[in-house]
């Protein structure tokens, strides 16, 4: 009687481990039915433990990854040759909301007369992926700096004689033919001295200048900025957010020049003298903040959308295509965000800004 009383007070102790731990547990039996699904595999995958319980494992992994899985079991239910029990296998995991996620899966058994047990341990490798390339990114563009910082030096000094040699000549020069030339010369050597510029902020390493501040302010100072010139070439300008304040951590220089950039690419979208609008917006979703810039401009073909925060690629006469690409860094640097689009040709486009929210203020609805 002691000893019964022993395995079920250790049952109830293992029961509690295994409920209670980081990792998702998830036990099969031969035919691929699901009989256990602890609490970390409910908040792993989204389901419930009843939606789950009784169907067949299939539930959880992608169509190609449940394909593989149960080959692997009729393999051994033929053989009886383990050869995946106890190794772990990367797997594309999938979500209830129909998100795949990389995962990583390793099987035990335990036979019980007839009847076969599997129990899964399932680890969500999303963030240690996510460090992964975040660390080859880090190495690739340390490489591009070096090389960068090294070509940089050996242009500057010439380009800088080359440049001063040239607007000396136009101040010296009464010659119309000569002065025009020399004026080309002169615009030329200044677009390399943007583009070396441009080349050292993109690829050199820097260190961010991390405050707290109120993002829906500066998106209200970025608007401000171009106010004047929206009303000058007869675009209409719009401002809307649901909060006052938004309170996020980010380089505040920065992340306006992000913002001034996106605002500028919104203007010079616009065909001049046909109107139309340019809106920001911000709005609160899921702890996160999504800052809205839209136009109403000549929007981006599909083509060309994979392309357009990929470094020298640009759709301006006297664009040097570094500007989103040194935008999509500069967020890419401020940990938990990102920067999007969506566009259609001839409707315009809008660019979204997702930073995590430290506080807001709420209004008085709320």
């Amino acid at each position: 009687m002691e000893r019964k009383g022993n395995d079920i007070e250790e049952l109830a102790v293992l029961k509690g481990a295994v409920e209670n731990t980081n990792e998702a547990f998830v036990t099969i039996d031969q035919n691929q039915k699901v009989l256990f699904f602890n609490k970390a595999a409910e908040k792993m995958f989204g389901y419930s433990r009843t939606e789950v319980l009784g169907r067949d494992l299939d539930v959880i992994m992608s169509p190609t990854c449940s394909k593989d899985h149960h080959q692997a079991v009729a393999r051994y239910m033929q053989t009886g040759i383990p050869r995946r029990i106890g190794h772990h296998t990367e797997i594309t995991a999938l979500r209830k909301n129909g998100e795949t996620f990389p995962a990583e899966i390793s099987f035990s058994l335990y036979r019980d007369g007839e009847n076969l047990y599997f129990t899964a341990i399932v680890r969500d490798l999303t963030e240690t992926k996510a460090l992964q390339e975040q660390i080859q990114r880090s190495e690739r563009l340390a490489a591009l700096g070096q090389a960068v910082a090294e070509i940089s030096h050996e242009i500057k000094n010439p380009l800088m004689a080359i440049g001063g040699f040239a607007r000396q000549l136009v101040k010296e020069s009464t010659d119309e033919k000569s002065l025009k030339k020399l004026s080309i010369i002169v615009s030329e050597v200044q677009r390399l001295e943007n583009l070396l510029k441009e080349m050292r902020e993109l690829y050199l390493p820097r260190t961010l200048e991390r405050q707290e501040l109120n993002i829906n302010a500066l998106l209200r100072s970025v608007h401000d900025l171009i106010k004047e010139e929206c009303k000058r070439t007869g675009i209409h300008l719009e401002f809307q957010a649901d909060r006052e304040e938004v309170l996020v951590e980010g380089d505040r220089v920065r992340l306006e020049q992000v913002l001034l950039n996106l605002a500028k690419n919104a203007l010079e979208s616009m065909e001049q003298g046909k109107g139309g609008k340019i809106s920001f917006g911000s709005r609160l979703k899921e702890g996160k903040v999504e800052i809205n810039i839209s136009d109403e401009g000549t929007g981006i073909a599909q083509e060309d959308q994979e392309k357009i925060f990929s470094p020298f690629y640009s759709t301006k006469k006297q664009g040097t295509g570094l500007g989103l690409s040194i935008c999509k860094r500069i967020i890419e640097d401020h940990p938990g965000c990102s920067l999007g689009f969506r566009s259609e040709k001839g409707k315009g486009s809008t660019f979204v800004l997702s930073m995590p929210v430290l506080t807001f203020q709420k209004t008085e609805s709320d």
